[in-house]
């Protein structure tokens, strides 16, 4: 893992072309693994992916951009485009591709004749280039003034090590990173609905338009890891794309994206599910974060949009409310308000993570444990099962991430669900655990006086 600030000195290579030619395929070649959502549509990327590549004995910061196409600026297609530029101006090194299939496109020219403006070194690659013929058509590419196309095919991985070393022999001279175990950075994704404002507040939190925002719902298509950092340390935030209802989602495309967002929340170790609380909670947003609890994530529950809010008592006590009847999993849940618009109550927002964060990781010691334990079991007896008491001898924590008890005793194995939960409750008051997933695991012990079957 690369922390916030290795990244930041690691040469920056941006793959840039018009839609569908193939720069998230050979991002994805580059950084070894599927990380870019790739399909046949055109302009399924929308907003700049960053990932972490070794070529030739060498890291570089790879970045995946959306398609160059000539739009007005207030447009979906101007906002990609306004992206994509922010991302070559950072650039030590453009990567521009072209589709040797198609031809060279006066969309392809434009963009050559911008890109020498730019004052960055670009290394030329015409792509799809399959077989002899495509290499043959590849050549069509010198017209752009660019120097020597290099021929490739990133679907079937042909031209792919001349790439790595034609990138590698680009870059400017650097000394090798020290090799050396940074702080870990706290992992987040950011989850919820359409339009919620996931990638408003992550613009907000970076400081810059990071992200592709506007009124359209599901602008973000695809997880996109950013890095940086607050007074306690590195934070590697993962924004994805909205999470529908299931009946909802038609377009594979669209499932593509969902199962990616569930993998990010996967990855997680905070998980912050943004709610319009304009619009309050509705039956997809306890959903999902019935999906978080199930995957064992903390989880802050971020009120977005607060400045549009009027009676803002009664909103925040009625979303409590139907949080802590609907969620009792999560009860104690950290919730911070905020409009990732104006910046309004923004300050609390990580603060809030970090918060979460302790909770998931905290252990309790086993003769506090123990101590509390013994008061539970003589404040409140076992049920009987079958006639007879379940006699529960001793608990101790198995594992942090999130917190995790395991009880033993005679028949544990049968202790009814409402038992469980008064000792899941009693395990939140007492050792301050709010709303993280609780587990408790029940071992049973075999009485020593009853015979068993001879296997």
């Amino acid at each position: 893992m690369v922390n916030a600030a290795e990244m930041g000195r690691l040469p920056v290579v941006v793959i840039a072309g018009r839609p569908n030619v193939g720069k998230s395929t050979i991002f994805n070649r580059l950084v070894g693994r599927r990380q870019a959502i790739v399909s046949d549509e055109p302009g399924v990327t929308r907003d700049r992916k960053d990932g972490v590549a070794l070529l030739r004995g060498r890291r570089v910061r790879l970045v995946d951009t959306a398609g160059l196409e000539e739009a007005a600026p207030e447009t979906l297609f101007g906002r990609m485009r306004a992206s994509s530029e922010q991302g070559i101006a950072q650039a030590d090194l453009v990567v521009f591709c072209v589709d040797a299939r198609a031809g060279i496109t006066p969309a392809d020219a434009h963009f050559a004749n911008w890109l020498r403006r730019q004052n960055r070194p670009v290394l030329l690659v015409a792509n799809k280039a399959e077989g002899r013929a495509g290499a043959e058509a590849a050549m069509e590419a010198y017209s752009l003034g660019l120097g020597t196309p290099l021929a490739m095919s990133a679907e079937h991985g042909e031209g792919l090590a001349d790439l790595m070393s034609e990138i590698v022999s680009l870059l400017p001279d650097e000394e090798t990173l020290a090799e050396k175990d940074g702080e870990k950075p706290l992992r987040i994704a950011i989850i919820g609905r359409p339009n919620a404002g996931k990638s408003t507040l992550l613009n907000s939190l970076l400081g810059e338009e990071r992200m592709i925002t506007g009124p359209e719902a599901g602008l973000t298509r695809d997880a996109v890891s950013v890095m940086l950092e607050d007074e306690a340390g590195p934070i590697e935030i993962v924004d994805t794309a909205g999470m529908r209802k299931r009946a909802r989602v038609q377009e594979g495309l669209e499932r593509v994206s969902v199962s990616a967002s569930i993998e990010a929340m996967k990855m997680a170790e905070v998980v912050v599910l943004v709610l319009d609380a304009s619009r309050g909670v509705d039956e997809q947003d306890l959903q999902i974060a019935r999906l978080i609890e199930r995957e064992g994530r903390a989880c802050v529950l971020a009120l977005n949009k607060w400045d549009a809010v009027k009676e803002r008592q009664a909103t925040r006590k009625a979303i409590s409310d139907r949080i802590d009847i609907s969620l009792a999993q999560m009860r104690g849940i950290e919730v911070v308000t905020f409009s990732a618009l104006t910046g309004e109550g923004l300050h609390r927002f990580l603060p809030a993570v970090r918060r979460a964060s302790e909770v998931w990781n905290a252990r309790v010691g086993t003769s506090d444990l123990n101590r509390w334990f013994e008061e539970a079991v003589e404040r409140h007896q076992p049920p009987l099962v079958d006639g007879r008491r379940l006699k529960l001898r001793y608990m101790t924590q198995a594992k942090s991430r999130p917190p995790t008890f395991v009880l033993f005793g005679t028949r544990a194995e049968q202790l009814p669900d409402s038992y469980k939960r008064y000792l899941i409750n009693g395990l939140r008051e007492t050792f301050h655990l709010p709303g993280t997933p609780i587990r408790l695991l029940l071992r049973g012990s075999r009485n020593p006086f009853v015979k068993q079957d001879e296997r």
